[in-house]
This record gives C-alpha cells, sequence and structure tokens, in this order.
C-alpha cells in the first residue's frame, strides 16, 4: 500500500493548514470562491479582507499562470464570510493533479459549505457568443478517462467515499438560483446552461479535437475546474460553477481565427464586473436559504 503522502497530501497536512490559517484570520468562510483566468476582482470586492501569498501558507501550492495572482484571500461579501482562491492550479503547469486539488480539502476543513468556481472557456456550442456566461450543470472529465483522477490512490474516509457519485456533481437549487438572479439582473440574454469538458492543455484545441467534443455533448471547453468540482463532492460541499466564454472554438479549417490567452484575459476584463456582481449576489441568496433550511 502507498503511504497516502506519496499520492498528494494527507489529512494531518490539510489540517495543519486549515488550522494555520484559522489562527491567522477570525473570519470563518461558508462559501468558498475559485476564480479563472481574468477574474481575480471577484476577490477584491470582499470586505475586511485578510489576504494571504500563497508561496506564505504552509503546505500550499504555487501559481505559475499570468492573469492568476496567487493570494487567499479572507473577507465578507454582503456580511457573509467568504475565502477566495485569486489564482489558481492546473494540470499544465506540472502539478500532480492531488496538488491542484488540495486547496478544496483546505477549504472543507475550514468549514466551507458551499464552492462557486469560475472559469475562462472556449464556446463550442454554436449559439454561443464571446462574454456569454455558462452555467455549467456537468462536466466531460477527458483526463479521468485517461486515469487521472485526483481520487486516485488510497482512499481517506475521513474526507470521503471510495467511490463518489457524480450525476449531482453541480447543484441544481444552485443552477436555478443564478438564473433566477441573472434574470432579475438582466442578464438573460447572455446567460447560458451547458456542459463543460476538461483537457489537460496547455496547447488549445486543434479543429479536429473541437469537432469531436462538440459531438459529445460539450458546449464549452477549458482546461481547469473539473478536478476541483470532483473533490468538493468528494468532501460533501455543495458546487456552483460558471464559465465566462472568452473566445469560439474555432471549428473550420477555413477560418482565420486563433485562440490566445490574451484574448481571454481581455474579455475577462469586459464581462467581469457583470460575472462579479451575479456571484455575489448569489452568494447572499445561499445566505438566504440556508437560514430557512
Amino acid at each position: 500500500m502507498f503511504p497516502e503522502s506519496s499520492t498528494g497530501y494527507s489529512y494531518e497536512d490539510c489540517q495543519a493548514t486549515a488550522d494555520w490559517l484559522r489562527s491567522q484570520t477570525a473570519v470563518r468562510p461558508l462559501v468558498g470562491i475559485v476564480c479563472g483566468s481574468g477574474l481575480g476582482g471577484l476577490a477584491d470586492a470582499l470586505k475586511d479582507q485578510v489576504a494571504f501569498d500563497y508561496r506564505d501558507i504552509p503546505n500550499f501550492p504555487q501559481s505559475t499562470v499570468h492573469g492568476h495572482a496567487g493570494r487567499l484571500v479572507f473577507g465578507t461579501l454582503k456580511g457573509r464570510p467568504c475565502v477566495c482562491m485569486q489564482g489558481r492550479f492546473h494540470l499544465y503547469e506540472g502539478y500532480p493533479i492531488q496538488k491542484i486539488t488540495m486547496p478544496m480539502r483546505i477549504f472543507k476543513l475550514l468549514g466551507v459549505e458551499t464552492v462557486i468556481l469560475t472559469n475562462a472557456a472556449g464556446g463550442l456550442n454554436q449559439d454561443y457568443k464571446v462574454g456569454d456566461i455558462m452555467i455549467i450543470k456537468d462536466h466531460l472529465n477527458m483526463p479521468g478517462f485517461a486515469g487521472n483522477n485526483p481520487l486516485a490512490g488510497p482512499n481517506n474516509e475521513r474526507f470521503g467515499v471510495r467511490f463518489p457519485c457524480m450525476s449531482d456533481a453541480y447543484d441544481r437549487e444552485l443552477q436555478q438560483l443564478a438564473l433566477d438572479v441573472g434574470s432579475e439582473l438582466g442578464y438573460s440574454d447572455f446567460l447560458r446552461e451547458g456542459v463543460y469538458c476538461v483537457l489537460g492543455g496547455p496547447s488549445f484545441e486543434t479543429i479536429a479535437e473541437c469537432r469531436m467534443l462538440h459531438k459529445l455533448g460539450a458546449d464549452a471547453v477549458g482546461m481547469s475546474t473539473v478536478h476541483e468540482v470532483i473533490v468538493a463532492r468528494h468532501c460533501g460541499m455543495r458546487v456552483f460553477a460558471l464559465s465566462l466564454i472568452t473566445n469560439e472554438a474555432v471549428m473550420d479549417y477555413d477560418s482565420e481565427e486563433k485562440a490566445n490567452h490574451e484574448e481571454v484575459l481581455q474579455t475577462g476584463k469586459q464581462r467581469a464586473e457583470q460575472l462579479e456582481r451575479l456571484v455575489s449576489t448569489v452568494v447572499t441568496r445561499i445566505e438566504h436559504n440556508n437560514n430557512f433550511a
């Protein structure tokens, strides 16, 4: 049997990190937010901030991507205690998949009940436009098909069961709540619901790959989120996720279009405020839901 630490972080490692963070801040977050490429402004919206650089947190990985700041920010969003990852980790940075998802376990040990994840994604659905916001209703886990799953290796029952269910990975109540909030805010024209497909990256998809993924039922494609969702669900947190469609996937050999990271960050800037308003309003409504539970 492998020692647990050979495949990632032990329960004790995660507990030590959570204990260190709790000793540094009085905020006891119930909502954990992960900011995607160019969407770190969500963390800046937190009041009474206490922020930690990833490099200063014991056992924590570090982000290497432009557009990902690399800070863990505690604070309140309209009175609701939150913790926000400003910058996430990706397979293409060379991290083992258990390292990428370790912050989800830290969230759990800090007392987080609901995780909200955002990402930048390429639109495969022909009806999607750049700047659309897609509520993720399901996913296709391509690295998982190849055996690269964050739960591979020995299972620690203190986090969750060996074989967790994924048919309810994305909380349907929260999806409906986001649609209702989006409608109130006047966002219905660019708010979608769809299936997100994760690939390893860092190279963008070929035309043949885009066509294949579209045929398989994917509406958007990206390089993050799914691994975190699996681990968050494994340890019993509710999950809500959004993709900002930052580019249209190239599906035609005659096209002159090319995907690039700058375009991704630029779209993030343009739509970021609306995405932040949507998320912050959803967060305040979750609180009301819990109050009546």
